[in-house]
């Protein structure tokens, strides 16, 4: 259950196991917030443009009817004029309309005129009497061909300029635009307005369009039942001069707007105002001029991509998304390095407690063998100082050893510095009495502690009775490979005292301390012999792999 409870634990949370991922989502989620408050706010935008361009399309149509209406009242005053004259004189006329005072109110129209419809037959009459009078050049035209029954010329048109003074003679009925809206305006007895036409005061035919209002005009006496027409006022409109004075282009806001006449085929379109930017996006309202219908088109200036509103929510979700980017990002990297910290704190105290488990084997062991050597020193000495300085030289063997130990942080040590290590106090002349050579060989911590206190006992040996006790004496350590993970050392004295059958009876405590705690320590028999010529030992020692002794996990 701790097991379980601790893998748990080690775990990494979800925010740890995507340190990368985390913040890189958030940062998403909050920009995905801020693009939509962006699309909310571009789409009342949207919304709020669209109601703004239908209303200023509205107030264009209100606009243009309102024109209209007030030409059409006009336009029926003079119509009663006309109606009442048996006769209608230029003169009369002139100051009819100049009596309307008509300057400055009636922007966007050329005027007010009068038509007279006549017989064919009488057009020459008419243009004797017009030339009589003031009109010394008036001719009907085009002439009528012969199945023409009625023509309806132009007579005046005021106010009197050399533009207006073109369409004079002109015979509306010759165009058949012209001809349709008389006609419906001699039937319902109402102001009507023709459809696109070039007007007759236009010097080339592509100019640009017009359209006229006409007004019938009734005898006061009937005929045969019927009240006969006697004419039209009518008004004749440029169609973009009408527009321009027709739309505040102030109130409208850089928008553009055009003017469409409504035709069978479709939309023709009469007059224009350019938008300040093109956008689009258009709105259109019908717009009835005098009984005729026609299409106003407002469309929208160009807006920019992103309103002011939208940027600075686009900015600040940008910054608000990259503040909690760099900030899910040190907290995801805080939370990896305390854990990080935290395993190598686990780390740590697992190490320690095996350091621990490992010291406590290792320091049982020494004490054994440290109260195998008192126990035999104690048996094999005869005096007080002899037990005190075996004892001394023996500790001090197994000190050297563990000082080696503790440089190499308890882990392997060369053969030959535990060699050099307990011959330091014999080595007084190399080059005389010692002999070492072999291939770097390491040996784990107590099969080292083991070899020194052998090599330590073998020396002291050697320096009371052997080869290191006279000048000649000489001492050979030699090592090698033995076989698969084992080492042998061969020490072999010579040029020492000779040992005599005595010597060779008489085994003391370094003998029995190399061949039964050293022996027992390496795992393997030691080969001690007292030979003539000095003594020879061989051992055998284990090579063993590092994480073999490293850590004793569980050992006590």
């Amino acid at each position: 259950m701790e097991k379980l409870l601790a893998m748990k634990k080690l775990q990494p949370r979800w925010y740890e196991r995507f340190p990368r991922g985390v913040p890189v989502g958030i940062f998403g989620m909050t920009m995905a917030v801020a693009l939509l408050s962006v699309f909310a706010i571009e789409r009342a935008e949207d919304q709020r443009q669209t109601a703004q361009i239908a209303q200023t399309a509205q107030a264009v149509a209100s606009g243009l009817e309102r024109r209209s209406n007030t030409n059409t009242a006009y336009l029926r005053s003079s119509a009663a004029l006309f109606a009442t004259q048996q006769i209608v004189e230029a003169p009369l006329f002139r100051t009819f309309i100049r009596q309307l005072h008509l300057e400055g109110r009636f922007v966007g129209s050329d005027g007010i005129g009068w038509s007279l419809k006549i017989d064919r037959s009488d057009i020459p009459i008419v243009e004797r009497i017009m030339r009589a009078g003031n009109k010394p050049g008036f001719a009907v035209r085009p002439v009528p061909d012969s199945g023409t029954t009625s023509v309806v010329p132009v007579m005046f048109l005021e106010p009197d300029s050399d533009r207006n003074r073109r369409a004079i003679g002109f015979d509306m009925y010759s165009e058949a635009t012209r001809r349709t809206a008389m006609k419906l305006a001699e039937r319902s007895g109402q102001p009507t307005a023709s459809g696109r036409v070039v007007l007759a005061q236009e010097a080339r035919p592509s100019a640009p369009a017009g359209f006229l209002v006409y007004m019938p005009v009734y005898a006061l006496q009937p005929k045969g039942g019927r009240y006969p027409l006697k004419g039209f006022v009518y008004s004749p409109f440029d169609a973009q001069t009408f527009l321009e004075a027709s739309v505040d282009t102030a109130r409208i806001d850089g928008a553009g707007v055009r003017f469409y006449d409504v035709t069978p085929a479709g939309l023709s379109l009469m007059a224009s105002i350019a938008p300040m930017e093109k956008s689009g996006q258009t709105v259109r309202r019908p717009v009835d001029i005098a009984g005729h219908r026609f299409m106003v088109e407002v469309e929208a200036p160009d807006s920019p991509i992103f309103s002011t509103m939208s940027g600075m929510t686009l900015l600040f979700g940008l910054l608000v998304a990259t503040l909690l980017l760099v900030l899910a990002r040190l907290l995801t990297q805080q939370a990896a390095e305390d854990r990080i910290a935290l395993a190598w704190f686990e780390q740590q105290s697992s190490i320690r407690n095996s350091l621990t488990r490992e010291l406590n084997h290792r320091v049982k062991n020494t004490l054994a063998n440290v109260l195998s050597i008192i126990s035999l020193t104690r048996r094999r000495a005869t005096t007080l100082p002899e037990f005190a300085d075996s004892l001394e030289g023996r500790i001090r063997a197994l000190s050297a050893t563990h000082d080696l130990l503790t440089q190499s942080d308890w882990g392997t040590t060369p053969i030959a510095l535990v060699i050099r290590a307990e011959l330091a106090p014999y080595a007084l002349d190399v080059q005389r009495h010692l002999t070492m050579d072999g291939p770097d060989v390491e040996l784990a911590p107590n099969d080292a502690l083991s070899l020194g206190l052998a090599i330590h006992e073998l020396a002291t040996n050697a320096a009371k009775y052997g080869a290191l006790s006279v000048e000649d004496g000489r001492v050979s350590i030699h090592w090698e490979i033995a076989g698969e993970n084992l080492a042998r050392i061969e020490w072999a004295e010579s040029g020492g005292p000779e040992i005599d059958a005595q010597q060779k009876r008489k085994r003391g405590f370094g003998t029995e301390l190399i061949e039964k705690i050293v022996a027992h320590e390496l795992r393997n028999p030691v080969d001690l012999r007292f030979d003539p010529e000095g003594v020879r030992c061989t051992l055998l020692i284990p090579v063993r792999r590092r994480d073999g002794f490293t850590m004793r996990q569980g050992r006590t």
